[in-house]
């Protein structure tokens, strides 16, 4: 299932085609998502918000 395999998601990446493995119309789907995702000022700021997690305390050199 490589490179040269006509119906593994690999070989059709590879041959630049479409089918059963590799959808073309669920791909757009999904960059849409996640375009419009990434284009709302919202989902940023809750991003920013998220408090940051603790550092751990450095270990001594023994």
């Amino acid at each position: 299932m490589g490179k040269g395999d006509k119906k593994s998601k690999k070989g059709k990446i590879w041959r630049d085609s479409y089918g059963n493995s590799r959808r073309k119309k669920l791909l757009k789907a999904k960059l849409r998502r996640t375009a419009s995702k990434k284009a709302t000022p919202a989902a940023a700021e809750s991003a920013a918000a998220k408090p940051k997690r603790a550092a751990a305390p450095k270990k001594k050199a023994e």
